[in-house]
């Protein structure tokens, strides 16, 4: 009998042996899936970060331009019909963020649209997913995409001006409308309508913001 026993004790060792090694490679095959999901989101926080800098880029750029179009009458919507809002270096920033989240860009790309622009950059990690049980994981680097958009948001329309007395003077301050235009009213969002005048706008780090929503969408 005790024989026996001892005999069944052997036949389970080399079983018990089996287990504990599957069950030792299968928790190093989550570990591998874990180490690749944690770099595939930091590549896609790369990628995110290194999208908005770009959109928010060229907000800072067009500056000067969506002014200088608030003189011209019919201005905005030549702006908005014929401009090419990406360029810059709006892709330069895209690639410092992204390397500041240790990836590099790989591609920036531009599709311009009425009021509406976006960017789109494609990212991949400095690091591998590193050894691991999974054969080829020492060369794998993670990559990912992330569009972002720059959208005006607003509605506008020569501000209205305070009623003027009829008379010759009015005759001859005509040649001086054309030549100064007036304030444009501008209604955002379903804020509180504000005006900005040609001549002496705010400076265009705000108003870039309250004009231009910047945003990611999902590809």
């Amino acid at each position: 009998m005790r024989a026996r026993k001892r005999s069944d004790v052997g036949q389970a060792f080399p079983i018990y042996i089996v287990m504990v090694a599957g069950l030792l490679f299968l928790a190093f095959a989550f570990f591998a899936v874990g180490k690749a999901s944690a770099t595939r989101n930091g590549a896609q926080g790369a990628a995110d970060a290194a999208a908005l800098a770009a959109a928010q880029q060229a907000r800072d750029e067009i500056g000067p331009l969506f002014l200088g179009a608030l003189l011209l009458p019919g201005g905005l919507n030549d702006f908005f019909g014929g401009h090419d809002i990406g360029g810059g270096e709006s892709c330069g920033q895209a690639s410092r963020f992204a390397g500041e989240n240790r990836a590099d860009l790989v591609a920036c790309t531009w599709d311009s649209g009425f009021q509406r622009d976006e960017v789109t950059v494609k990212v991949k990690t400095r690091d591998t997913v590193g050894d691991t049980v999974i054969p080829g994981t020492e060369k794998k680097h993670a990559t990912a995409k992330a569009t972002a958009v720059i959208e005006f948001r607003c509605t506008w329309k020569p501000a209205e001006e305070p009623d003027k007395d009829t008379g010759p003077q009015q005759d001859e301050d005509e040649g001086d409308k054309e030549e100064n235009p007036g304030p444009i009213t501008f209604e955002c969002d379903g804020r509180d309508r504000f005006d900005i005048d040609p001549l002496h706008p705010d400076p265009w780090a705000e108003l870039g913001k309250t004009l231009f929503a910047v945003h990611l969408i999902d590809d």
